[in-house]
């Protein structure tokens, strides 16, 4: 929570991402919430105008707000490049004026990790890695336009820009990429798969987009000296794993290892056999962090780094639950709660109310940086 409380601005504020945005909000008692949103948020900035006159007379509507978080946007998938580069180009180029003339100092921006492909598998990428000369589409074209425009307006009037790069959403309120599973489940369709099912792709739950929004606004405004030597210190440690969809996996240590053939077993070896084999074994010291030459949070690439990697302000963030999983996976467990729940329904007149997804997609919130996995099924 901000040593401060802002007031929002939340532009897309009825949309998928903007609506659990403002649930987040109002979830952590935030005491001013002002809202740009309509029944359809695409509609609300193409047919109303979005010349930065219009949008300045609707950030004042904001009484003051001092953070904008714009997740507005049209779906993936329209065949309308216009519309998407005035919404998105033209819309957001609107907000940025729209922040300097009002003197409101911050500003989150969801872009989309889909900026970066370039049809090819990307694996253990991060945000250093260029965006492709020709985009995939003119979705992702124009919100790695919007993008370009939101990190050069970062220091300039006082405002302070990021742009967060959300993979493959998920989770309540989806009217994507859930309704096509569910369309495809209806249609008896759900038995076909493309390839073998080893591609990792990342989704995120929505949720946890929507708290890593919440985050970057409350570290916009660039830390102190003391602050980010914190934040050094932290980065010496490693996170810990994270196993919700694919298998356990564990590092040896000294003190936690299986034992080999030994002439001579060490003085501790039941010991450590023993926290080898306890899945719930937590070391008395965290583990340090190993960084090579390439990492750019090793001490020689924070030495030699022409901007300051270790604050949010003009940065990107690829936003994933920080665990990719097999693509075909989602859809089968989808499936599977589909069937399961339709079969209930049949037994129970009750059982209309339920989901048919039932709560096996809700992920735990964790927010991560880094696109890991691969970005096409």
């Amino acid at each position: 929570m901000p040593a401060s409380r802002d007031i929002y601005l939340v532009i897309g504020g009825s949309g998928f991402l903007g609506r659990h945005v403002v649930e987040a909000l109002l979830a952590r008692g935030d005491l001013y919430l002002s809202l740009i949103s309509s029944k359809d948020t695409t509609t609300c900035l193409s047919t109303r105008g979005t010349s930065a006159k219009r949008s300045r007379s609707r950030t004042r509507c904001g009484s003051g707000a001092t953070c904008i978080i714009h997740t507005a946007s049209p779906q993936h998938g329209l065949d309308d490049p216009a519309l998407y580069w005035k919404v998105n180009v033209d819309g957001t180029k609107a907000v940025i004026a729209a922040a300097v003339a009002n003197d409101v100092p911050k500003l989150v921006y969801t872009s989309s990790a889909g900026v970066v492909f370039n049809g090819q598998d990307l694996v253990d990428v991060d945000e250093r890695i260029p965006q492709p000369e020709k985009a995939m589409d003119p979705y992702n074209e124009s919100k790695a336009k919007a993008e370009e425009y939101v990190l050069a307006a970062n220091g300039k009037g006082g405002l302070y820009t990021v742009a967060l790069r959300p993979a493959g959403l998920f989770g309540p309120g989806d009217r994507q990429l859930m309704t096509g599973l569910f369309q495809t489940w209806q249609r008896g369709q759900s038995h076909i798969q493309v390839g073998d099912n080893t591609n990792l792709f990342d989704w995120t739950y929505i949720g946890n987009c929507a708290y890593a929004h919440l985050l970057a606004a409350d570290k916009l405004i660039p830390q102190s000296p003391t602050e980010s030597e914190k934040i050094k210190e932290d980065l010496r440690y490693a996170l810990p794993h994270i196993e919700c969809t694919t298998k356990q996996g564990r590092i040896p240590t000294s003190l936690c290892r299986p034992l080999g053939p030994y002439v001579a077993p060490p003085p501790n070896a039941e010991q450590i056999k023993a926290n080898w084999e306890n899945p719930n074994y937590v070391p008395s010291v965290p583990r340090p962090a190993v960084r090579g030459r390439f990492d750019p949070f090793s001490d020689a690439a924070l030495a030699r780094a022409e901007s300051s990697p270790l604050q949010v302000a003009g940065q990107v963030f690829f936003i994933t639950n920080a665990e990719p999983m097999y693509f075909w996976d989602l859809r089968a467990r989808c499936t599977a709660s589909s069937t399961t729940t339709s079969t209930q329904r049949a037994r129970s007149a009750g059982s209309s109310s339920r989901s048919p997804w039932g709560s096996s997609l809700r992920a735990p919130r964790n927010g991560g940086r880094g696109w890991s996995g691969r970005s096409q099924a």
